[in-house]
């Protein structure tokens, strides 16, 4: 049967106000239309940034609980390779982390035809430049140039040069030249254009111009949808490389026993990994990426997604590891002195691989080069790789290098104009939504104790049996609805806390009442302090229910506990704070979504051990989805009430344009549930409403 909200096509804001979407256990659960729910969280999310007289009480909570998290497993790491005492221990050390790294990149894709071609012949004196085209995934498109000497007999060493964070991919002026210089030493070497760099934007308007920006601003967009369909888009860019590597080994000028893999940045961070995961390189020189994962974390350096791999942390893996994968094959970490990637890191790094090398008999095979500038791929560090490579392939030693001739990026285009759009290249974005339609039509909907056992893993729910300490915080008058407030810090676990805010008539300084037994909690959107003083549904719920005692919280990093990290005013901006945990809880394998869940879940447990295990949960916004996650889980919840909530994580998967933040996510979550299951749970079991 239809019922009168699904009848109803035009709706105004009033109109979505004014529907109590669940209504009653008898109704069935509405959904709004994706675009209708995306529209007025936009709303909300462009004044994201939370005024600055909210309380911030705990804004170095959630740094230091991460910071504490990091150095726990990298005391653990670093203990398993201090036990290192024999050849056959590291032997064993490098096939385990070999084992952790598969794990965390998931299996390889089906190697499909290459289908490659080139699209023009480009003739210097002492070497010629191929533009060539291959597709790494069908229909998916790579852009590459493939430097060959000239009047040198082959076969050549080969080299696969990954790029860096270059807006013109491949025809970077730091990465043209090294690329030209290996040729005129005698290997071949091709460059690739990253996915969202050079020729391969993945989203551009009808003038082939970018829409998200290039580089990083694609990385981060295109990457945090695809956990939901349990992709990580590091393996996509890795797996651009290894299909490189595929195309190199075609080509009969190259020689496959020497075969090496530089970059610098971004393409540090892909060299780095790809020494992890692919077997057939026989040198590596990563530049400018690799240091250590506490490092990055206390330095409060964001990272785009696929320099985040899931699960890592949690299977005790840091960069040198993925080094490590590949000794005692020749290694060299390019660092520089003044990057922001630590060179303390790198050091460390460096001695760490190097005790591993040494008990595997080959010391000498890993070495570390520091330049004296700042961040990139300068011409000291191209030089270092230079010398350590022609060691390792038995090449006379070069004292400089050759004067470089940067070509016009013209030049280099395998395209007709520069983009791959125009030849109708699948993007990344396109196999997201392909797959979460796959993952739809294979999923049926489940409720009751299986949608609670898939919620509980798919958000690494911890267990506990006893409620939560908590801390009694002095009292500051504001302007809330009712004349006194009581803050209460709960430890929710171990140094990490949610900040609820008691509203009573009367001054009340100690622990919450024991009566009622009836209660509101609402979850903020981002700040309890600003939403009890501006957000109309608070008021509502007041006046609704006088007779209940009324608690407001904030989750771990929002409102209160909102960090003060990663720049300011950078809270929900792609390399913001926000962002900046979310990868960090996908690496430690603790989605930012199951941790705040947790803490709701834990402050439904406080307030039931005061008597109060009839509660209405009610929530705004980024609030909607921890609340609806506890509100399945949680005994003590018996009404529902949620605003400007998500329809479904499928809706966002196939929307090029969503707007909801990776703090929302949680991966693979497509392969066991979606949100309509968790509403119909609370349609059928809790008097709930959507507004």
């Amino acid at each position: 049967m239809k019922s009168e909200f699904q009848s109803q096509v035009q709706l105004t804001r009033r109109d979505i106000l004014k529907w109590a979407s669940i209504g009653t256990s008898s109704l069935c659960l509405p959904m709004l239309p994706t675009n209708l729910l995306t529209s007025q969280l936009l709303a909300q999310n462009d004044k994201a940034a939370v005024p600055t007289q909210a309380l911030n009480r705990f804004s170095r909570v959630v740094q230091d609980w991460f910071v504490d998290e990091v150095r726990h497993i990298e005391s653990q790491i670093l203990a398993e390779q201090d036990a290192l005492k024999t050849k056959a221990d590291a032997e064993t050390y490098v096939k385990n982390v070999q084992a952790k790294i598969r794990r965390c990149f998931g299996p390889e894709p089906e190697r499909t035809p290459l289908n490659a071609r080139v699209t023009k012949i480009v003739e210097r004196e002492q070497y010629r430049i191929e533009n060539v085209i291959f597709e790494s995934r069908p229909g998916m498109l790579v852009t590459a140039n493939l430097y060959l000497p000239k009047n040198r007999k082959g076969p050549f060493p080969g080299v696969i040069g990954s790029c860096g964070h270059s807006a013109n991919g491949k025809a970077g002026d730091a990465y043209q030249p090294f690329a030209q210089t290996l040729a005129k030493l005698g290997y071949a070497c091709l460059i690739f254009d990253p996915i969202g760099q050079g020729e391969r934007l993945q989203y551009v308007d009808e003038q082939l111009k970018p829409k998200r920006g290039i580089g990083v601003a694609e990385h981060i967009h295109a990457g945090n949808q695809q956990f939901l369909v349990g992709e990580f888009f590091g393996a996509w860019r890795a797996w651009d490389g290894i299909r490189a590597l595929d195309y190199l080994l075609t080509r009969e000028e190259v020689d496959p026993k020497h075969i090496g893999i530089t970059g610098n940045s971004g393409g540090g961070t892909m060299t780095t990994w790809l020494c992890g995961l692919e077997r057939r390189w026989t040198m590596a020189a990563p530049g400018c990426f690799v240091t250590t994962f506490r490092r990055n974390l206390e330095n409060e350096l964001p990272a785009d997604t696929e320099q985040c791999p899931p699960r890592v942390l949690a299977e005790g893996l840091d960069h040198s590891d993925f080094l490590a994968a590949m000794a005692p094959k020749p290694v060299i970490i390019l660092a520089k002195e003044r990057d922001f990637f630590d060179v303390r890191g790198a050091t460390e790094a460096y001695l760490r691989l190097k005790r591993i090398y040494s008990l595997l008999g080959h010391p000498d095979n890993v070495q570390l080069q520091i330049g004296p500038t700042d961040h990139g791929y300068s011409v000291e560090n191209r030089e270092a790789m230079y010398r350590f490579f022609n060691r390792a392939v038995g090449h006379p030693p070069i004292e400089s290098e050759p004067e470089p001739v940067v070509e016009k990026d013209e030049v280099l285009w395998c395209t007709p104009h520069g983009q791959v759009a125009e030849l109708k290249s699948r993007t990344v974005f396109s196999f997201t939504s392909e797959k979460s339609r796959e993952l739809s039509a294979k999923r049926k909907p489940i409720g009751g104790d299986e949608l609670k056992a898939a919620l509980r893993d798919t958000l690494k729910l911890p267990s506990t049996d006893t409620p939560p300490e908590y801390r009694i915080l002095r009292p500051i008058r504001r302007n809330y609805p009712k004349p006194h407030a009581t803050h209460y810090a709960i430890e929710t676990e171990p140094n990490m806390f949610a900040v609820v805010t008691l509203l009573t008539d009367k001054p009340h300084y100690s622990r919450p009442p024991q009566t009622p037994p009836r209660a509101i909690l609402y979850v903020a959107h981002h700040s309890a302090d600003v939403e009890l003083t501006e957000e109309p549904l608070v008021r509502e719920l007041l006046a609704a229910e006088p007779g209940a005692a009324f608690y407001a919280l904030d989750v771990r990093g929002i409102g209160e506990s909102r960090p003060d990290t990663c720049g300011a005013d950078q809270f929900t901006k792609p390399y913001g704070s926000d962002f900046f945990y979310s990868a960090h809880s996908i690496m430690l394998d603790r989605p930012y979504v199951g941790q705040k869940t947790f803490d709701v879940l834990r402050v439904l447990e406080w307030l039931a051990s005061f008597g109060q295990r009839d509660i209405h949960l009610a929530a705004k916004g980024w609030g909607t989805l921890p609340a609806t996650f506890a509100a399945v889980l949680g005994k003590s919840v018996t009404q529902v009430t949620l605003k400007e909530s998500l329809d479904s994580y499928a809706s966002i998967a196939e929307d090029e344009d969503y707007k909801w933040p990776l703090s929302s996510f949680a991966p693979s979550v497509l392969s066991r549930f979606d949100l309509p299951d968790c509403y119909r749970e609370l349609t059928e079991a809790k008097k709930s409403r959507r507004a």
